[in-house]
């Protein structure tokens, strides 16, 4: 019996010194991050830390128990072999996401969670693509070699087999099965979180304004399980007010009626000379304010974009929606906002729902092209692209294989090579087509991703010493060729083109800083009125509301999305991160962090002014989530 008491307690001590030890790693790892922090703070990441070290200690030693507990009535080498195939496989996951996580962390700024699952099963090619061969080769054999180690360790230290040969049924089984079940049961003692009314979450470790100092307590395990269990239960998610009072809130935040007549002939808020252009949205990868001295940025990287911000309506308080790819192409093509927990991506059958500007357009008389160097069934962007009424798609299995030699796909010149050719292609027709002249062109909606400014920056071009701010220099390089190519077709008179980033890319910030929000929005074209700059606030979901209020076309579909020019809208910013939401007005600058449940950012004349309202901003979203 006692033999059997102390596997199940050395199981238990052995995993929570293995998380112990994976947060010092951690944090030696990111040592930069805690320079400035005391030895007391340090220790507190590990003391606050323990609670959630407890709980996935208990889970993982519940099957360990239950099978010790099976050794009182039948001691056979099968259940040793089980024991140490069990040990096995969780040392294989354990060494998964601990290395993951390590590495994951530094691109992302939040500890490992769903969201790494969902981009690797929906595209493990893609997704290995932004990392260097070495790397992933290097994390593989780390990954082989721990999984290694730990299994040796478990099966050393809980039950070896030449242990486990010396054990015999007691003669007396029921007591020691009896004492054995409560021991399992109380596992769940410290994987409830104790005896209160709250259950354990992840915020029940955060203890410091030091955000990373909250990141290193939690435990990447738990965080993982914790994020996959709030993958399909929206409707219950974020609940911060009565019903009613949401509402209220929403209502003073959301505008969707289209602006009066007399409002928009107004030249302020006219932008464009032309009812029905041709539209070119440009989404760029990774692009920031940061890399454009227009926007008060380096002077140096995204020169053309600087060039051209000066020929059109440049935004220069303007927002990105969340950090990743998936979310930023919603808000933009659906204006719908990014959820912190999960990607309406990944729900084919929600996203076929969602109002889309192509659908919209399409009903307007537009054509509806999308150009993608890479794979166009990465994290179900296919899917919804098609379900959000794209007729033409051109993705990388539409270049030869020959041009496929950027990790995404095909590098961005060629991108672009392929969207001038379509249009000196559709310039030929206009001009011999006298059918197509004399029944009037149907007008054109093109949408052009770009990939090449994302990691590992490995581009076909060298002008600065950096390589991540060298690939970007690239992309707007081929941006800048671009332009100017499409400045001598016919088509360019009567263009509109939008360039917006996805998100935010190329530095290294913290999901707290609102810096890491803002990217520029520039409107180009033959079709604008006048250069301008406006100062007015606004984020990636508004853009559908916006281009389609300038056409005097309905946006009453599209629920979160505001006009940014008519005056009757409220304007501000929101934007989601794992497990944050951001909300900014000319007043209040907030950032409110959902696992602590603190203000981690209060900045402006009314500090606290967005906290009530952005909360009830994601309640609606949740339950517009939930009920589609």
């Amino acid at each position: 019996m006692k033999e059997r008491i102390a596997a199940l307690v050395k199981t238990y001590i052995y995993h929570i010194a293995l998380f112990l030890v994976a947060k010092l790693a951690f944090m030696l790892r990111y040592a930069a991050l805690y320079a400035d922090t005391t030895w007391a703070d340090r220790l507190r990441v590990f003391t606050h830390g323990l609670k959630l070290d407890l709980a996935v200690a208990a889970y993982l030693t519940v099957v360990p128990g239950l099978l010790l507990l099976v050794t009182l009535w039948s001691v056979k080498p099968l259940w040793c072999g089980i024991l140490r195939g069990y040990y096995a496989l969780t040392s294989a996951l354990l060494a998964i996401i601990f290395v993951a996580d390590m590495v994951l962390y530094g691109y992302w700024g939040f500890r490992f969670d769903a969201t790494a699952l969902f981009y690797f099963f929906s595209s493990p090619v893609d997704t290995l693509g932004s990392v260097s061969p070495w790397i992933v080769a290097s994390g593989v054999a780390v990954m082989a070699l721990l999984t290694a180690l730990l299994a040796s360790i478990a099966t050393h230290v809980t039950v070896s087999r030449r242990a486990y040969a010396r054990w015999r049924v007691p003669y007396n089984r029921v007591w020691p099965t009896v004492v054995m079940l409560v021991l399992v049961a109380a596992l769940f003692v410290p994987i409830r979180g104790g005896f209160t009314v709250s259950t354990m979450n992840t915020g029940k470790v955060y203890f410091s304004n030091l955000m990373a100092l909250n990141h290193a307590a939690v435990n990447p395990i738990f965080n993982l399980m914790e994020s996959l269990s709030k993958q399909k239960d929206f409707a219950r998610q974020y609940r911060f007010m009565p019903d009613d009072e949401a509402d209220r809130l929403f209502a003073t935040l959301s505008h969707t009626t289209l602006a009066p007549d007399s409002v928009r002939s107004d030249s302020v808020y006219s932008l464009l000379r032309t009812p029905r252009p041709d539209i070119c949205l440009l989404i760029l990868e990774g692009f920031n304010s940061r890399i454009m001295a227009s926007l008060g940025g380096q002077d140096s990287v995204a020169v053309c974009l600087d060039s051209l911000a000066n020929e059109g309506v440049l935004f220069t308080h303007f927002f990105a929606n969340s950090f990743r790819t998936d979310r930023g192409l919603v808000a933009i093509l659906s204006g719908y906002p990014a959820q912190p927990t999960t990607s309406i991506m990944k729900y084919p059958r929600k996203t076929q729902y969602l109002p889309s500007l192509s659908r919209s357009l399409q009903q307007a008389g537009y054509t509806t092209h999308y150009y993608y160097g890479g794979d166009a069934d990465f994290t179900n962007m296919r899917s919804y692209l098609m379900a959000s009424g794209i007729e033409h798609l051109v993705a990388d299995v539409d270049f030869p294989v020959g041009q496929r030699m950027s990790k995404w796909g095909v590098h961005d010149h060629l991108l672009f090579d392929r969207v001038i050719a379509d249009l000196r292609a559709e310039a030929d027709t206009l001009t011999t087509d006298s059918t197509a002249t004399k029944h009037g062109h149907r007008p054109a909606y093109r949408v052009v991703q770009t990939s090449s400014s994302h990691e590992p920056f490995e581009v076909p071009y060298r002008r600065l010493a950096d390589d991540i701010l060298n690939a970007f220099a690239y992309t707007d390089s081929c941006v800048g060729s671009f332009v100017s190519q499409y400045k001598e077709l016919p088509q360019w008179e009567n263009t509109l083109l939008v360039v917006v980033p996805d998100h935010l890319g190329c530095f290294q910030m913290s999901n707290y800083e609102l810096e890491r929000y803002q990217i520029p929005l520039l409107l180009l074209g033959g079709a604008i009125r006048e250069p301008r700059r406006i100062d007015l606030i606004g984020t990636q979901h508004d853009i559908a509301a916006t281009l389609l209020g300038q056409l005097g076309l309905d946006h009453s579909d599209f629920s979160f999305s505001k006009d940014l020019m008519d005056p009757a809208t409220p304007h501000f910013a929101f934007f989601t991160v794992p497990d944050a939401l951001g909300m900014v007005t000319i007043d209040n600058a907030l950032i409110y962090d959902n696992s602590s449940g603190t203000t981690v950012l209060d900045e402006g004349p009314q500090p606290g002014a967005n906290l009530r309202a952005g909360q009830a901003y994601l309640q609606k979203l949740y339950d517009d989530l939930a009920a589609r």
